[in-house]
């Protein structure tokens, strides 16, 4: 028989004992939302993978992406699972969805060491120390030279078109970086912020820019988040002004990245009725770096959610098995 789930302690559940055992009538069925990018994949996968061969449960994969699966559960109460929300695309509105009740977050964050920021390539930090913060960075823009102005100094930003581009022009200003003797460039697409990164990286030198984790780049070249060397200057200055367009934005104050946060959202009626499902997905949470290894694994091998989740599970049981007693992992390992 299905359990209730009470309560969530400020809006937010804490891992819950697992079942040691369950029948599909205790588990019943779900539907998971495998959103459109690579970590997203693997996790739903895992999840379908563990759930279904682990506790008996009927899972369907449901294609998704941040907006149109949060309106989807929020309007429609499906599907009933998000593995790998990421927040500040949908902050309010989720808030919003929270306190009236439809949706839940049964995990804050349920990979470790993501977010957004400015990176640098190991050997740029080893070679040297003294850049120990974004401040440090920015007063040796010779170590970073345009390709076009040796002069200048070269800090990648994000496509024009992207939510960040936005950002990155508006910390560029409040950082008086322009002065300071840098030159803010776009490198016109994704494939272009890719390339620019791995093709400095390739030969040695050194970058300077925008990105964010996890992702297959920086878990491929253990590229370093530099910090910012100042706090968080307030969300009315991020939010009112730094993700909004220069002529919004007369006076960017210089700030460190704001915090990402990425959930595992659940619907109302899922929480109502999730029983050893919903104990499960309260206790996984996926290392940063084995992320990113995953990542890697997915781009050299071409391989897609279902084949990456295989692999995780083969090579990585001693991640996935604290996730659930040893009987279920017993079950996940002779079903693969």
């Amino acid at each position: 028989m299905n359990r209730k789930i009470m309560a969530l302690l400020g809006g937010f559940a804490s891992a819950a004992m697992l079942a040691s055992a369950a029948s599909a009538e205790e588990c019943g069925s779900l539907t998971i939302a495998e959103m459109n990018w690579p970590s997203a994949e693997l996790m739903a996968n895992v999840d379908a993978i563990i759930l279904e061969n682990g506790f008996g449960c009927e899972v369907e994969l449901i294609p998704g992406a941040t907006v149109t699966t949060f309106a989807s559960m929020n309007e429609k109460g499906e599907p009933d699972v998000a593995p790998e929300l990421w927040v500040n695309a949908v902050r309010e509105p989720l808030a919003i969805a929270i306190d009236e009740g439809r949706l839940h977050s049964l995990v804050n964050g349920p990979i470790t060491e993501l977010g957004e920021g400015w990176w640098i390539p190991p050997y740029t930090r080893d070679n040297n120390p003294e850049l120990e913060t974004v401040l440090d960075v920015l007063g040796r823009p010779d170590l970073f030279p345009h390709p076009e102005d040796s002069s200048k100094g070269a800090f990648v930003g994000c496509p024009a078109g992207w939510g960040c581009q936005l950002a990155n022009a508006n910390l560029f200003r409040a950082f008086d970086m322009e002065e300071k003797g840098w030159i803010l460039v776009d490198p016109g697409s994704s494939a272009g912020l890719d390339g620019s990164m791995a093709k400095a990286v390739e030969r040695g030198e050194n970058w300077f820019g925008y990105y964010w984790s996890p992702t297959t780049l920086i878990g491929k070249y253990s590229m370093y988040l530099v910090p910012f060397g100042v706090p968080f200057a307030g969300s009315e200055n991020w939010d009112g002004c730094i993700v909004k367009s220069e002529q919004e934005c007369a006076d960017p104050q210089p700030s460190s990245w704001t915090h990402s946060e990425v959930h595992t959202v659940v619907t109302d009626n899922f929480m109502q009725t999730g029983g050893v499902s919903s104990d499960y997905l309260m206790s996984r949470i996926y290392p940063g770096q084995v992320m990113n290894e995953m990542l890697v694994y997915m781009t050299e091998e071409q391989a897609g959610g279902e084949d990456a989740a295989i692999e995780f599970l083969l090579t990585r049981e001693e991640i996935w098995t604290k996730w659930v007693s040893p009987e279920v992992a017993e079950k996940v390992k002779s079903s693969i």
